[in-house]
């Protein structure tokens, strides 16, 4: 019965982005626990997953391709290594990604968390 409410684009979207961001911010932290570790290349979630995400939105096929759809963990290949023990990882790189991911980790939140306070108030009629 509430399953369309579930199913509704801007929900699947958010909570498909939302998981990128957890994904992208246990990247981050091994990032920054092995910026020191020799060879050690920089891990992000794999570049084409928001590519196939816009596809499935374009498509207005969010309910079922996008289910199957899964962030994954990928090695960086645009990060080059600047330093001779081929670590890949830059400190700065990593403080201003995980300040961008912060943000928009909270920005989707919040979408998600609207849908749903929207909804119990749908079923209570009440606001708090």
């Amino acid at each position: 019965m509430i399953d369309p409410i579930f199913q509704a684009d801007n929900y699947l979207l958010a909570r498909k982005l939302l998981d990128a961001a957890a994904l992208r911010q246990e990247a981050i932290a091994s990032n920054v626990a092995n910026a020191e570790t020799p060879g050690y290349r920089r891990l992000d979630v794999a570049p084409d997953f928001v590519q196939q995400l816009k596809a499935c939105a374009a498509q207005g096929d969010l309910g079922a391709a996008g289910a199957a759809l899964r962030p994954q963990l990928v090695e960086d290949a645009s990060a080059r290594s600047l330093r001779p023990d081929g670590n890949s990882v830059e400190i700065e790189r990593e403080l201003l990604a995980m300040n961008r991911n912060a943000v928009e980790y909270d920005y989707l939140s919040e979408i998600v968390s609207r849908n749903l306070k929207q909804l119990k108030q749908a079923i209570t009629g009440r606001t708090t």
